[in-house]
């Protein structure tokens, strides 16, 4: 018997032609989420397998692959010989460690068989497998609508899988299938989120945070790279930009009408955004803004906003309010870091009243009173860049 992982697909299952590119994307992503182990990642008929990963490192494994786009579910498996016995050896081995300390269970066999030839069909595996472990577990008792837990039995080519526990992938498609794109990420609740959403959809994400040092601490900029190395661990390694921001923004409070400045920071960090995303091959922006949340995210406001930049521009938490959104952020690990008490640039220079329902030209306007051209460059020229993963 040899423990390997059995991964199912999420979406790709509606592939047409294009269906092999999308497995070996996958497959990548599997094998990158999984280093350093020296794994060998095998497809076969709608199934992933990996194999060599050591048993003490299969519970880690699995947390891991629970986090790839692109997997439905994943199983640690022991593969076996297309054998009778060696398969039912193989399930009571892992019944017993399903049921350990346990004073009663209901359980149902599952059988799917691949390979044609092999003698039994899947409802006769099924029938007599359950009949066995009922035999050698008096604590078993079967359910086949509600149970505690299958045992899965898959019989393909060249061996036979059998496992007794399926984990929920994280689903969506493989990173990187469906182009580039750059997250404004600020360190609140909302933008981690927008990322792993667009992610989801097999987006290949890079991100660029504004800081306004000393109006913001070392330890916002450290809150900010957490939260990118939990996005990482959902979208693959994660490029992130660290953008000066100061200059332009005591510019804009000093000449610019005050009530504006929201609105013309959200201009002047869009224009940044673009043009480094331009120079990493991004196509387009994610933000985490959510219509009517706060006086930058009113229609017109956003109206404004978009004027700035010629790349589409990604919202996927439009619809949401906050408490959908919390519980996003909690569900992915995000939130407990997002809420510590370290202010970004976003929330330093905060109009006491802003305007809610800004003018697209009287905002023009205004940011004509500056020539903001060479401090985009500068502030671009002066950009950290840190490879998270």
């Amino acid at each position: 018997m040899e423990a390997v992982m059995l991964v199912r697909y999420a979406e790709i299952h509606l592939k047409g032609l294009n269906r092999p590119y999308f497995e070996r994307s996958l497959m990548k992503r599997i094998s990158i989420a999984l280093r350093p182990l020296p794994v060998k990642v095998v497809r076969e008929q709608g199934r992933v397998f990996v194999f060599g990963i050591p048993a003490e490192s299969m519970h880690e494994a699995a947390d891991k692959l629970t986090r790839v786009f692109g997997i439905h579910s994943v199983s640690p498996a022991l593969a076996v010989e297309k054998d009778w016995d060696a398969m039912v050896e193989a399930a009571k081995t892992l019944v017993a460690r399903r049921i350990e300390g346990v004073d009663s269970a209901s359980f149902k066999v599952i059988a799917r068989r691949a390979d044609k030839r092999f003698a039994m069909r899947s409802q006769d595996i099924c029938r007599v497998m359950g009949g066995l472990l009922l035999e050698s577990y008096p604590a078993l008792r079967v359910d086949v609508h509600n149970p505690d837990f299958y045992v899965g039995v898959e019989v393909r080519q060249e061996q036979a899988f059998v496992f007794a526990e399926e984990l929920a992938g994280a689903g969506g498609m493989p990173v990187g299938t469906n182009g580039h794109a750059m997250l404004l990420i600020s360190g609140g609740i909302d933008s981690p989120v927008a990322g792993h959403m667009i992610a989801k959809r097999g987006v290949r994400i890079s991100a660029v945070h504004f800081y306004s040092y000393p109006y913001t601490s070392e330890r916002a900029r450290e809150k900010v790279v957490d939260l990118t190395r939990i996005l990482s661990s959902y979208a693959g390694e994660v490029g992130l930009y660290l953008v000066p921001f100061t200059e332009i923004q005591l510019a804009i409070y000093e000449k610019c009408p005050k009530s504006e400045t929201t609105v013309l920071m959200r201009r002047l960090m869009m224009q940044i955004a673009e043009k480094i995303a331009l120079t990493c091959g991004a196509q387009a922006l994610i933000t985490g803004e959510s219509i009517g949340q706060v006086a930058s995210q009113t229609i017109e406001s956003l109206t404004v906003t978009n004027d700035a930049v010629d790349m589409p521009v990604f919202r996927p938490l439009i619809g949401f309010d906050k408490e959908e959104i919390v519980t996003r952020a909690k569900a992915i690990g995000s939130y407990e870091t997002s809420i510590l008490p370290f202010e970004d640039c976003c929330t330093v220079f905060v109009p006491q009243h802003p305007v809610t329902r800004p003018k697209l030209e009287e905002i023009k306007k205004s940011e004509a009173r500056l020539d903001f051209s060479q401090m985009i460059e500068t502030a671009i020229a002066n950009t950290e860049f840190l490879a998270i993963e």
